[in-house]
């Protein structure tokens, strides 16, 4: 079995992984991302106790039980590269003998909830409501670096989705874990979820610059193809489904609205709307 080099895999001086700066003992199978690390100790305060904790850069991690269940919660920053990075060494934690810098023979799979806000692009689902991205569509580039095989009527809703929206690229889509959904996501409003690149250009938002495409908020509110519509915007979900099907792991991502894009309103009371978010992924996971 060939090693991993040195330069492929970076480790720390004590072992851990170069960004995340964890060992394998740190972290449950059962863990739940966000994008803040501010809301790593809004969930974390939840726990019955906390038993290990780790800040390094945007990465900050607590490890401990919530009645009883061990659950790690991690920061992962905000944008795909971000997602990268904290899939890839959260994977070699459980999948790579670090020491042997070896690919384990039997592999582990982990149970991962992304909690995140988001913004609705449909009128009929409002600030304070909670969604889960059933799929998520890829405005980023991520994919392409990687051999991730979409089905053909993916492929065929990427392909309208750019040349109804006028995209200079295809666009991707990637699907969440069905047993995710099933236990945490039941009852929350579906969704297929726009990943942007970005939080102004790249989602309609003009403050300074022109658009390129003026109109791209409007033609995603509109797009309609068999049973397939676009129902909100985020920067991460694409990324998570994607690398978690080719890496083999269980990801959902589950979204509070927190802003309705064509209604133009903003939730005044955003907290609240996450809090329960959160108590509700905390309760089922």
């Amino acid at each position: 079995m060939s090693k991993i080099p040195e330069s492929e895999l970076i480790l720390n001086k004590d072992g851990s992984v170069y960004h995340l700066s964890l060992k394998p003992e740190d972290i449950s199978e059962t863990i739940i991302a966000v994008g803040d690390p501010s809301r790593v100790y809004r969930i974390s305060s939840h726990f019955d106790n906390i038993e290990f904790e780790m800040n390094k850069r945007e990465f900050h991690t607590h490890t401990g039980r919530y009645k009883g269940k061990r659950i790690t919660v991690i920061s992962t920053g905000m944008g795909t590269d971000n997602i990268e990075i904290f899939l890839n060494e959260l994977d070699a934690l459980v999948n790579v003998n670090l020491e042997k810098r070896e690919i384990k023979s039997k592999k582990k799979k982990l149970n991962i909830v992304r909690i995140g806000t988001s913004g609705s692009i449909q009128e009929d689902i409002p600030v304070g409501s909670h969604l889960v991205s059933e799929n998520a569509v890829g405005l980023d580039s991520l994919k392409f670096y990687y051999n991730f095989e979409e089905t053909e009527l993916e492929k065929e809703i990427a392909l309208e989705i750019q040349n109804k929206i006028g995209l200079g690229f295809t666009p991707y889509i990637a699907k969440c874990s069905d047993k995710l959904q099933k236990k945490v996501g039941f009852d929350m409003i579906p969704g297929n979820t726009i990943t942007s690149p970005g939080f102004y250009g790249p989602q309609g938002r003009k403050v300074r610059l022109e658009l390129r495409l003026p109109k791209m908020v409007e033609d995603m509110n509109y797009f309609h193809y068999k049973d397939f519509w676009l129902t909100n915007f985020e920067m991460e979900a694409a990324a998570f489904y994607a690398l978690g099907k080719l890496l083999g792991h269980e990801i959902l991502c589950v979204n509070a609205i927190i802003v309705n894009r064509i209604t133009k309103t903003f939730s005044k009371d955003y907290n609240i709307t996450i809090d329960s978010l959160i108590q509700k992924v905390l309760d089922r996971i």
